[in-house]
């Protein structure tokens, strides 16, 4: 077969039915669509008008008005635009897909015009969105110095065209509702709508209704603005209050308090867009009541409300900041609904990451006070960022504080100033714990007070979870105390080693479940400790994962004993005596018993250590 080059074939009635039914996943973006192709209209006479005053007719009263007709049926969103002339409707809405925004912006950047408008169609199918409410549209559309057209659709692949009656230059799309389309007939419904979507177009979008005129009892027409049209983001931040920038968060976040930072700025370069971020002060109530991992910020397109259900805007440990992104270069799937993955993303998110990491730091390094608080209400949900931002890991543990055994309860200090302070030393001690009073007075960290080293108590439940993912900050290393062997006299250790050797087998034999007892340097006051290995979890995470019903291993830990310490002397004398004795495996025991209490987990058998305690106790 030769070779031959042939067009698509498109079943327009089926194409038809895919853009009203399968597109957008909420209908009420019709509205959202047909307010944004009347601004576009106007901002197009207005450009156009630049250079070609007799289009204006002296207009400057730009408004798009909404009418509901329930009598009737219909809603009309009616603009005073550019209008069309026949064959631009033919063009514009004869053929799905094509786009009469893109066309205009390719014809006035081949004339070599400057300062172009920035117009909101993308796709050439906002239009065909009324068709999801409609069973019916009308378009009468009037282009300057020209005749009105009529353009009638039922949306099933034709439309009609004939003459119609318009006096001034614009469009009127009137929809002829479906039978489950009535609640937009409804003000209340149209409000919502507009103010959801289209609140910060820069035209008026005005709702025609009637009110009662009490002194002759009849209803006269009103007209109510539904759009507040401050988008604030759009203005230069040296023209904006605090106050404003306050009630516009509000607005957005729905919290009654001040945020602690705002961000307000403009990128330009490789990629433009403008955002206006806050950090609030306290968890806003959607963040108390909503567990959403994710990072949620309202995006705009030329002050049209796309969504704020993208995640990929922001990562999901950045999820306290609200605020607002507008930017047309993003990539949006046809019904704009869907944040595509693209170089330009990935350059917006690292952009605004950046510059939220940056304002935090300042904000701890300028006022401590202020970040303290702002770090007890987020610093948990800053932590997750540890284990999933590799790129920004540092910068995130710049920021992070903790309690210390150098400082008093309540007081924190960063990584940073423990650094600063560490001197030569190697490594970064931390110990993980439920709270303080559960752990300042841990045996693991006997020796290193006794030897003048700080070490980090960490409370936050996730802190063991993230915490090793860090492994090293400024080079050097981090390490629980709780966990793995520590710098020991060897030589001393090795002496009483010998003496003890039987008693410390036999121990283990007592002792079902610890991998190993043996003698250690570490206990300056206590009797005995249970270690862990390097990646074992601590006592109080695996009763955390137990309560969450999640299967926790078995854990073989070390028991260390303090050769110093009398109970262990004892203990070492009644063996030697009688390796027989009863009370050997009695003292043994109770070792075992006061480290596992000592560690922070729960007795498996409380009822055999009290016996055994109190048969200590009665000698």
């Amino acid at each position: 077969m030769a070779q031959k080059t042939m067009k698509f074939k498109t079943e327009l009635d089926q194409l038809l039915h895919l853009i009203t039914h399968s597109l957008y996943s909420h209908r009420e973006v019709f509205l959202r669509e047909l307010i944004s192709n009347a601004c576009d209209a106007i901002d197009k006479v207005r450009f156009e008008g630049l250079t070609n005053t007799e289009l204006l007719d002296g207009e400057s009263d730009w408004k798009i008005t909404i009418n509901a007709d329930k009598e009737a049926r219909t809603l009309t969103i009616s603009d005073n635009g550019i209008g069309m002339s026949q064959e631009a409707v033919i063009e514009n809405l004869g053929t799905i897909a094509h786009s009469g925004t893109k066309a205009f912006l390719a014809k006035a950047k081949a004339m070599g015009a400057q300062n172009n408008p920035e117009l909101i169609g993308q796709f050439g199918v906002g239009f065909y969105a009324s068709f999801m409410v409609a069973d019916e549209v009308t378009v009468i559309t009037r282009a300057h110095g020209g005749e009105a057209v009529k353009w009638t659709s039922k949306g099933t692949g034709s439309f009609t065209l004939s003459d119609a009656d318009r006096a001034t230059r614009g469009t009127d799309v009137v929809l002829h509702l479906k039978d489950d389309a009535a609640e937009y007939l409804d003000a209340w419904e149209l409000r919502s709508v507009v103010k959801k979507f289209s609140d910060f177009v820069e035209h008026p979008i005005i709702l025609l209704t009637t009110e009662k005129d009490e002194e002759k009892g009849t209803e006269v027409p009103k007209e109510e603005q539904l759009n507040t049209r401050k988008a604030i983001w759009l203005r230069p931040k040296g023209e904006i209050s605090d106050e404003e920038y306050s009630e516009f968060y509000k607005h957005i976040s729905h919290d009654f308090k001040d945020p602690a930072e705002t961000i307000h700025y403009n990128a330009e370069g490789a990629i433009e867009f403008k955002a206006l971020l806050f950090l609030p002060a306290a968890k806003p109530f959607d963040m108390v009541w909503n567990n959403d991992p994710k990072a949620h910020l309202n995006l705009y397109v030329q002050r049209v409300f796309i969504s704020n259900d993208f995640d990929n805007l922001l990562p999901g440990y950045l999820r306290f900041v609200k605020g607002v992104v507008d930017s047309s270069d993003l990539p949006l799937n046809v019904s704009r609904e869907i944040l595509q993955e693209n170089p330009q993303l990935d350059k917006i998110r690292k952009n605004l990451v950046g510059r939220i990491l940056k304002t935090l730091a300042q904000m701890k390094e300028q006022d401590s006070k202020k970040f303290s608080k702002f770090h007890d209400e987020f610093g948990s949900i800053l932590k997750e960022g540890l284990q999933s931002d590799w790129e920004n890991r540092e910068k995130i543990a710049d920021l992070l504080l903790f309690e210390t055994t150098a400082r008093p309860a309540g007081e924190k200090t960063g990584l940073g100033d423990y650094v600063e302070n560490m001197g030569d030393r190697e490594e970064i001690l931390y110990l993980a714990g439920e709270s303080r009073a559960a752990i300042e007075h841990s045996p693991f960290l006997e020796a290193y007070a006794a030897d003048g080293r700080e070490v980090l108590l960490m409370t936050d439940p996730i802190d063991e979870f993230v915490i090793p993912q860090l492994m090293e900050y400024k080079g050097k290393k981090l390490k629980a105390v709780n966990k793995g062997g520590i710098e020991e006299d060897q030589e001393a250790l090795a002496e009483s080693t010998k003496a003890f050797a039987e008693l410390l087998g036999h121990a283990k034999e007592l002792l079902p479940g610890v991998k190993e007892v043996k003698l250690t340097g570490r206990l300056k006051e206590s009797a005995a400790v249970l270690v862990g290995d390097e990646y074992s979890m601590s006592p109080h995470i695996e009763a955390m994962m137990r309560r969450m019903g999640q299967e926790v291993p078995e854990r073989e830990s070390v028991l260390e004993l303090n050769p110093e310490h009398p109970v262990v002397q004892k203990l070492q004398a009644l063996y030697a005596a009688n390796k027989q004795d009863p009370k050997v495996a009695t003292y043994a025991k109770l070792l075992h018993d006061q480290a596992v209490i000592a560690s922070g987990a729960k007795l498996e058998d409380p009822a055999g250590f009290a016996a055994r305690l109190n048969e200590v106790l009665a000698g």
